[in-house]
């Protein structure tokens, strides 16, 4: 069995009395541990909602047949909020396009957060936190807050921040959509070595063609759907 298994994800908003989006219409993915996969499509097609739900941020619509996902062996599909939030703590990291870094935190204090919220004593979370920044390139940042930093080293502390558990599964969406080429091809550099030194697993949202190419595979999707890129 792969290390990520979904069949039958459906995801349908409700955006009026008679406004219905459809954002999943029967996805199945499968991605094995050690994989840098992409998602790859146009917008509105069901990228971030798709990644939103492997890193249990959303559930799947109830449905016949009904939605399976198997993270590492384990059946997450039908796990209580309680549940979601434990699992997401210890077993995966998140890296967005906004950054999404406290601006009245330091960069160490943004990096620890996630190992405190698993459950690391403060002292641990920021020894966690100072190797993690060590491993991006920025020991000597760890006292400057977002606003000290460039775009480049905002994004380079979110990966940090996203990797200080040593998490099973590593989730970015459109994580250069905000970066410069410079910036972009530091960041993509960064998660190629930890795919490859590491064994990371790492499912990246994106439009980027260069996004892409940093992938060992594509998956595309449309309307809901994946249409092309599965592991065989």
């Amino acid at each position: 069995m792969a290390f990520l298994e979904a069949r039958h994800l459906h995801k349908t908003y409700r955006l009026g009395r008679q406004n219905l989006v459809h954002a999943l219409r029967g996805a199945d993915i499968a991605i094995e541990a050690g994989e840098m996969v992409g998602i790859m499509g146009p917008s509105g097609c069901g990228k971030s909602t798709l990644m939103h739900i492997l890193g249990l941020l959303h559930a799947p619509d109830d449905t016949d047949p009904p939605a399976s996902l198997v993270i590492g062996g384990n059946d997450v599909a039908d796990l209580s909020d309680r549940e979601r939030t434990k699992m997401r703590a210890e077993r995966m990291g998140f890296v967005f396009q906004a950054f999404n870094l406290v601006p009245t935190l330091t960069a160490i204090e943004n990096v620890a957060l996630p190992a405190e919220y698993a459950g690391r004593r403060r002292s641990e979370a920021m020894k966690a936190a100072a190797e993690a920044l060590n491993w991006v390139g920025l020991a000597d940042r760890g006292d400057h807050r977002p606003t000290e930093l460039s775009g480049g080293q905002q994004q380079r502390v979110a990966v940090a921040r996203a990797l200080v558990t040593q998490p099973d599964l590593m989730l970015a969406d459109e994580p250069t959509g905000n970066l410069d080429s410079e910036s972009t091809n530091e960041v993509l550099d960064l998660l190629r070595r930890f795919n490859t030194e590491r064994g990371q697993t790492i499912l990246m949202v994106t439009h980027d063609p260069r996004v892409g190419e940093a992938c060992g595979r594509i998956v595309e999707m449309l309307d809901g759907q994946i249409t092309n890129g599965q592991a065989e």
